[in-house]
């Protein structure tokens, strides 16, 4: 009798397969945080340099790229950071959010050294977490825990 009920796949669903199907499925849990920040921040950006006036092509546009560049950085960093050895994989994270919270704070017309100096702030401390964050989630061999 157990052999005709649906077999869950690797995700946990019911969801039954033909031999040789593949599905291709779009997960929240893959692209949910990316696009939710990526659409942040593309609103963000331009409402700094816009400062009350009125919106222009230039600032759509500007908000556009950049929602578009973070998001898929996110993405490329959650879906292969993995396969990078934890301290890597922790500057890597560290560079992403001291980059764009550098970007940001420089659009709003502070001095070059003023946003470096944040954006290194940043990178320092997200680099720090997320290197605590991987050393602590792993088994004894080095793994990442699976959650």
């Amino acid at each position: 009798m157990a052999a005709h009920a649906a077999v869950p796949d690797r995700r946990g669903h019911g969801q039954r397969r033909q031999h040789g199907q593949r599905t291709q499925q779009l997960s929240t849990h893959g692209w949910g945080l990316p696009l939710a920040l990526g659409i942040v921040y593309g609103l963000y950006a331009p409402t700094i340099v816009r400062r009350g006036g009125e919106p222009s092509w230039g600032q759509f546009w500007l908000g556009v790229v950049n929602g578009l560049v973070l998001a898929l950085a996110v993405y490329g960093l959650r879906r292969y950071g993995r396969s990078l050895p934890r301290e890597l994989r922790a500057a890597a994270w560290g560079g992403l959010a001291g980059t764009a919270i550098g970007f940001l704070f420089s659009l709003s017309e502070a001095s070059v050294y003023a946003a470096t100096v944040l954006g290194l702030v940043v990178a320092a401390a997200v680099t720090a977490a997320a290197f605590y964050l991987f050393y602590t989630h792993e088994d004894a061999s080095g793994r990442p825990a699976p959650y």
